[in-house]
């Protein structure tokens, strides 16, 4: 019986470009994921390097209102923002959740705003708790003022000293915020900022 030399010969050749075949793509696949982690390690580095810088200060403060200051400082190559959000968040650490019957619901609790200062209700799109405003954008260079006021108390909080206490609670303590930031092509930033209140070295409350 004579071997088909020829035969072997046409399958030996047809399997090696079968593996040569696989082998190429196995090497584009590879070359195509390197290519990927690398576009996206060059855009995470350079997501974090226009990651957007404020200078926030409260400019003037006078009797129970005050002006927030909010200019968008840098870096350069951002250029601009198409959106800003702000949104004052709790200047103390506490956990507060409600747990006791006929204490105040949760609802209650998260529309206060438990810190010195709140947006001022009707002025710049702020919301009626004053915790928010309504989006804006800037030009890096560029800034706005904001109406702010005084927080409240609680309406469930007593006594005839309550907003003295009240104040008292929140001194020396600062506004915190928190900037959510968009630019198109970009993934949003989140920056939290505390703000430095009237009553420190640097900022004086008239009245």
């Amino acid at each position: 019986m004579s071997i088909p030399w020829g035969d072997i010969a046409t399958f030996s050749t047809a399997a090696l470009s079968a593996v040569a075949t696989a082998g190429a793509w196995l090497a584009a696949h590879r070359s195509a994921k390197t290519a990927e982690s690398v576009a996206r390690i060059e855009q995470d580095r350079w997501h974090a390097d226009l990651l957007p810088q404020f200078e926030l200060s409260i400019e003037r403060a006078e009797g129970d209102r005050a002006t927030l200051s909010v200019r968008l400082v840098g870096p350069l190559p951002l250029c601009h923002l198409d959106e800003i959000r702000i949104a004052i968040v709790q200047s103390d650490d506490m956990s507060r959740v409600a747990t006791l019957a006929g204490a105040p619901t949760q609802e209650e609790l998260d529309a206060q705003v438990w810190g010195p200062l709140r947006f001022t209700h009707g002025a710049d799109g702020a919301d009626v708790n004053g915790k928010t405003v309504a989006p804006f954008s800037l030009e890096v260079g560029k800034g706005r003022p904001f109406s702010m006021e005084r927080t409240r108390p609680p309406l469930w909080q007593a006594g005839d000293d309550r907003d003295a206490r009240w104040r008292g609670e929140w001194v020396n303590k600062p506004m915190r915020l928190v900037l959510t930031c968009r630019r198109e092509g970009f993934e949003t930033w989140t920056v939290p900022r505390d703000v430095e209140l009237p009553g420190s070295p640097r900022v004086r409350w008239v009245g």
